[in-house]
């Protein structure tokens, strides 16, 4: 395992690195949390991301059971969460970054993840309606009381980004350090234009999920839905349009003589690409199964066999001809 620093900060993630949403409480206990979880320290993972918003909390709930029962050195390994939907349907308690919010939401996930303090703290989505000021005073309260090391966005833009930094930099606060985008090779925009220029400029460090594309870049929606899929789960319609767009499938299968080539599978094929980005600190996977853990893992042996003329051949796949980094 190859360990990247998280931006310019001091602290060094997993190039590659484990998730939980939809698959901790929904498709795996804590039993089976720590199972998946055991899988990837092993291989060198030492960053695990959750949010409040997960499984209303559980996800949060099944891994702090899961790390009690691994009972691994709390210097070993480092946790993110994030706040912003809250799990309480009610007026101060969802869809803000209030001061209030984030600092009973910060009181709420160590309760269930059963910790002192998250190494990484999110904004999960930015917040049009409180002042980012407030925002950012509460951050940097929460990491001044040791209830989190750095804080960061997700999915936030560049201009709000840099507005929080501007904030923290006028008053001498704690600056969000990282962004948690979605990043694959459907999805790229979050790299693109103004942003590429950010990472580059500021050092602000990624932490990219859904790599497979909500598992369409695994392969295993090439021949329709399996049953023990995160698409055929209740609750997770909205996952099924994805799994079986044909055209995204079509471009799926067009990796396969690639993935071939290079004597790997297409979903580690896909994570490799990821990994080849110089801002991506880290790339979050999921898995239901440790199978999928040691398959995902293999990534990073796959990363340097990506020469240029294989990434060309992966963006004509995908009909990309040249990106836009300004």
């Amino acid at each position: 395992m190859e360990y990247r620093h998280l931006g310019r900060t001091g602290i060094r993630v997993s190039e590659l690195s484990l998730g939980s949403w939809i698959s901790f409480k929904n498709q795996v206990d804590v039993n089976g949390a720590a199972e998946i979880m055991a899988a990837a320290y092993e291989a060198g993972v030492n960053f695990f991301d959750n949010a409040e918003a997960y499984a209303r909390g559980e996800s949060e709930r099944v891994m702090g059971a899961a790390l009690k029962k691994l009972g691994w050195r709390r210097g070993s390994y480092l946790i993110t969460t994030k706040i912003y939907w809250g799990v309480h349907d009610n007026v101060n308690e969802k869809n803000t970054l209030n001061r209030k919010r984030l600092i009973e939401g910060i009181n709420g996930s160590l309760e269930r993840l059963q910790l002192d303090y998250v190494d990484v703290l999110y904004c999960h989505r930015p917040d049009q309606t409180t002042p980012i000021e407030e925002t950012v005073w509460a951050m940097h309260n929460i990491i001044e009381w040791g209830k989190a090391m750095y804080w960061g966005t997700s999915m936030w833009s560049a201009a709000e980004i840099m507005e929080a930094i501007a904030v923290a930099e006028k008053h001498h606060l704690h600056k969000p350090v990282t962004e948690q985008p979605v990043y694959n090779l459907f999805e790229r925009e979050r790299f693109a234009r103004g942003f590429a220029r950010f990472y580059r400029d500021h050092g602000y460090g990624a932490t990219t999920f859904s790599p497979l594309a909500l598992g369409l870049l695994s392969g295993k929606y090439n021949k329709g839905i399996p049953q023990d899929s995160r698409a055929s789960l209740q609750g997770f319609d909205w996952m099924k349009e994805n799994a079986t767009d044909q055209e995204k499938i079509a471009k799926v299968r067009a990796l396969e003589p690639i993935a071939q080539e290079l004597g790997c599978t297409v979903a580690q094929l896909s994570l490799a690409w990821c990994l080849k980005n110089p801002f991506v600190s880290t790339v979050i996977t999921g898995a239901s199964r440790v199978e999928q853990v040691q398959e995902n893992m293999k990534a990073g042996e796959v990363a340097p066999k990506l020469t240029e003329d294989i990434m060309k051949r992966i963006d004509e796949v995908f009909g990309v001809k040249e990106e836009e980094e300004e």
